[in-house]
């Protein structure tokens, strides 16, 4: 049954079909110089989010740490809800909530108040104050007004619990590039406020950049059984996947994250890990340049060259060897390689997302014997061109050169896929879920964002184990397309 309108009772969900009728009857080419999101002004499908919400997310990860947001409420609302649609647990962010008044007159009063009613609700460990837009374009001068607010605590809560609580200033203009740098300055921003010069510790320092709660689970695998102590900064393993454990008390904190001490703590460590350079590279280089703490960028412990890398960097700079425990893991995977290599082998695969977690899964998947066709990286990099071809030329690859994709957006990565012979897999995060339906193959989730699908962010990719699960993930993934339901007993 059709309807003119909406009765105002509703509709049921079970009554409910909603048909999607093209603009035309068929594909229309598109004219060629339209295409290169270059050209345009124009961004359709865009494959990042802004820069703010990778601040928040890194001080999410830290031991009762909470954002606060100088903006509108709207940069706090979609950022909530995005972090809630991806790990399903519940984000503390703090806002400014501008007005027109604040964007007139600056958001000094804002902060002023708002910070002095953050702490006195929550009492934070730690408060990152988070730029926007609009408070970078209209010149608020964070430095005094963070300065100011830390007075306005002294006179309320007297100097000792005000002095206690540090004050991290991440500037994050959200024009000015993507969620990957967000997180990029986060990292600099708390090694430049709060690292100290000590004793050595004998520590490494991990920066793992966007990775799940899973990921970083799987890396402190991999650092316990070398015996490594290390210290994570933004460790979202606990503060993002919190175990339900009622009664709670108000204010609630969920458990782990990074502890200020710590992040003190990583002037006197042997050197700093970044598992996505792109992410991370700002506080790793500050540390080296500043305290001569060694930086070691990438690359990302995907599959079983970049694991074999990772492990590697830690035997060298720690000098723990790498135990047998590691090896068989590293044995198993290959294993899997080996079994499914029949499967994988000359697929044409397309992957996009975050440069760091394209560059992880372009050497996987060369491992596999699949043959790369387009890799899109919606954060546009320096270095992303080459570090692509010096992946290609490390593997040997000697099919038809893919199309790289430089911060540009989906829809030139989909109007390129739609004119390929051939594609058999689509790797990348849920903003490639239509893409993947329009051209009728299958798509391997991973990487930010994954809001469409339950459980991703507990997985792992990294590690070999990781690696091995991605790999079925896959495998999996080209069986159900490619294979009659009758013919699967025969694999």
């Amino acid at each position: 049954m059709r309807l003119k309108e909406i009765p105002i009772t509703g509709i049921p969900y079970d009554q409910i079909k909603i048909e999607k009728v093209p603009a035309t009857p068929e594909y229309c080419e598109r004219p060629a110089d339209l295409i290169p999101s270059a050209n345009r002004a124009v961004v359709v499908n865009p494959n990042r989010t802004c820069m703010p919400l990778g601040a928040m997310w890194a001080v999410l990860g830290i031991r009762k740490g909470i954002p606060f947001v100088q903006g509108a409420q709207g940069c706090t609302t979609y950022v909530r809800y995005t972090f809630s649609r991806i790990f399903k647990e519940p984000a503390t962010i703090a806002t400014a909530s501008f007005h027109e008044d604040a964007a007139v007159f600056g958001g000094r009063r804002n902060l002023v108040e708002g910070i002095r009613n953050l702490v006195v609700r929550y009492w934070p460990e730690l408060i990152g104050v988070v730029t926007t837009c609009s408070s970078e374009i209209i010149g608020d001068d964070m430095v005094s007004f963070i300065k100011m607010a830390r007075a306005n605590l002294r006179k309320e809560i007297g100097a000792e619990k005000a002095d206690r609580i540090p004050i991290v200033l991440i500037n994050t203009p959200s024009f000015a590039g993507s969620h990957v740098e967000g997180y990029n300055r986060a990292s600099k921003a708390f090694v430049e406020t709060l690292a100290t010069k000590g004793e050595p510790n004998g520590k490494v320092n991990i920066i793992p950049g966007l990775f799940y709660p899973g990921d970083i689970r799987e890396i402190k695998h991999l650092l316990c059984h070398m015996g490594i102590e290390a210290i994570v900064l933004f460790d979202i393993s606990d503060t993002l996947d919190a175990p339900l454990q009622p009664p709670m008390s108000f204010p609630y904190y969920p458990p782990g994250g990074t502890t200020v001490e710590e992040i003190k703590d990583m002037a006197n460590s042997l050197a700093t890990f970044t598992l996505q350079p792109h992410a991370g590279q700002a506080g790793a280089s500050y540390l080296e340049r500043k305290f001569g703490v060694r930086a070691v960028l990438g690359p990302p412990p995907v599959g079983v060259q970049g694991t074999d890398a990772f492990l590697k960097a830690l035997r060298e700079i720690t000098g723990k060897p790498i135990p047998d425990s590691l090896l068989q893991e590293r044995g198993r995977l290959i294993d899997s390689l080996a079994d499914t290599f029949h499967h994988t082998m000359m697929k044409k695969v397309a992957i996009m997302g975050d440069p760091d977690i394209v560059l992880g899964i372009t050497r996987f998947v060369l491992e596999m014997g699949m043959e790369p066709v387009a890799l899109a990286s919606g954060t546009a990099s320096k270095t992303f061109v080459h570090d692509v071809e010096a992946i290609l030329a490390e593997a040997g690859y000697e099919g038809e050169p893919p199309l790289i994709i430089n911060g540009g957006d989906l829809f030139e990565f989909e109007e390129y896929l739609k004119k390929q012979p051939r594609l058999d897999l689509i790797i990348g995060n849920s903003r490639a879920v239509d893409i993947s339906r329009e051209l009728q193959v299958p798509l391997v989730r991973v990487g930010f964002p994954i809001y469409d699908r339950f459980g991703y962010q507990k997985r792992p990719i990294v590690g070999y184990r990781g690696g091995e699960m991605l790999l079925a993930e896959i495998v999996n993934s080209i069986l159900d397309y490619q294979y009659p339901d009758d013919r699967t007993q025969q694999l």
